[in-house]
């Protein structure tokens, strides 16, 4: 059974689920950003993971980062997995620009979180549902 932590839950907004992970969009205008959560109960840390899991996991992150790389044109794409509020495993991949408020900080405790205007939210999720839609399986070749 897979509960999402209550942090998360008022956080964040869910975009869709990959493979092992939950992608969710954090509700901050700030900065680009989403989370993933991966799927399983309990888990607190990467090496609570399975092998296959772990290998899932990495994909991902590296999906991820791509994705929100090539919509957003950051300059850099941070990834962490900190955890020291949330136990719940979770990883942070976060668009960075040198001209944004914490650059070249970390984000956390900068600025304060800028939540999205309830519209802006809106298209924001819709948006981030295409950029992080899974592709369908090619058809074979007749």
């Amino acid at each position: 059974m897979f509960d999402l932590h209550e942090r998360l839950v008022a956080d964040t907004v869910h975009i869709i689920d990959w493979p092992l992970c939950s992608i969710l969009l954090m509700n901050d205008s700030t900065y680009p950003w989403v989370v993933l959560v991966p799927r399983r109960h309990g888990v607190v840390e990467i090496h609570e993971l399975d092998k296959d899991d772990r290998e899932t996991l990495m994909e991902e992150i590296a999906e991820a980062s791509q994705r929100l790389q090539n919509t957003t044109k950051a300059h850099k794409i941070n990834v962490a997995a900190l955890g020291n509020v949330v136990p719940q495993l979770h990883v942070h991949v976060i668009g960075r620009f040198a001209t944004d408020a914490a650059w070249p900080r970390p984000v956390w405790g900068v600025v304060p979180a800028q939540p999205f205007a309830p519209a802006a939210l809106m298209a924001e999720v819709a948006r981030m549902a295409q950029v992080f839609a899974i592709p369908a399986s090619p058809t074979p070749a007749s």
